[in-house]
């Protein structure tokens, strides 16, 4: 369990996904939390769902945390930075999950030293399934590492990268959920090509994506060596498989990855 005060400047979706998180792990209890967001609304349901405290006020989320999520829009960091540079505490630790906001652009808006994690985690946090990559400044301890891998690993997988890595994460977690429901929203519309009820295409094709991916992480087998498996000779998947790569299949996924990477770099070299 973690003795701090845990904050959120922002509670939508991916905050309230980490908050419920949290809490659901016992890490942290509700009267460790506070929360701050810009419609009474998104407060007022947090309140409800998680019990924690909560407030208009970013700059009283700022004094009070000893661990401070930034959960905000990237558009939002120009203003919110300047709200709460003057009230954190000097060993407060911030936690930035924007994109495009690489570490000394947001150090250079605070404008004096700060413990800072830059984190990347993705939608399905929502479900307890993210992928979260973390990147600490140098003022960061080991220890105070740990307790952030313990936190991300409350609503999925966290593992540390370094900050040249973090556009190649963007691409293939942060981002990749969008092409996984394309292509399980494609499957599903061949199923109901060849008579298939949609709402049963949906629930085939989505439970074959995941337990795929299930067996990549619990065999440890590379995918080939698992795709081989599938592929009988002269059978139905090879057949598959083999419309697929003359469509480029493979190449239309490293192609799109590599554009999002690309587009997640000149964000941010944009604010350096």
């Amino acid at each position: 369990m973690i003795d701090k005060i845990i904050g959120f400047i922002g509670a939508g979706n991916m905050g309230s996904a980490m908050i419920g998180g949290i809490l659901s792990s016992s890490l942290a209890t509700s009267s460790q939390m506070i929360a701050s967001a810009h419609s009474s609304d998104t407060l007022e349901k947090i309140k409800n769902k998680f019990s924690i405290e909560t407030t208009l006020s970013n700059e009283t989320v700022a004094e009070r945390s000893n661990i401070l999520f930034l959960a905000v829009k990237p558009n939002k960091f120009s203003e919110v930075i300047p709200q709460i540079s003057g009230h954190i505490k000097n060993s407060c630790l911030v936690v930035s999950i924007a994109a495009g906001q690489p570490i000394a652009a947001i150090e250079e808006a605070f404008g004096k030293e700060i413990k800072l994690v830059r984190a990347m985690p993705n939608t399905p946090a929502l479900v307890g399934e993210a992928m979260s990559a973390l990147c600490p400044n140098k003022n960061v301890t080991e220890e105070e590492l740990r307790e952030m891998l313990d936190i991300f690993s409350c609503f999925g997988k966290a593992e540390v990268v370094p900050e040249s890595l973090i556009d190649a994460v963007v691409g293939v977690s942060g981002s990749s959920p969008a092409y996984v429901y394309l292509f399980i929203e494609a499957m599903a519309d061949a199923a109901v090509a060849d008579g298939m009820p949609r709402a049963q295409a949906y629930q085939f094709a989505a439970q074959s994506v995941y337990g795929a991916a299930k067996m990549v992480l619990e065999t440890g087998e590379h995918p080939g060596v698992l795709k081989d498996a599938v592929c009988s000779p002269g059978g139905t998947t090879i057949e598959a498989v083999a419309e697929l790569e003359k469509s480029g299949f493979r190449n239309a996924i490293i192609t799109a990855q590599r554009a999002c990477a690309k587009k997640s770099k000149d964000m941010s070299s944009k604010k350096n």
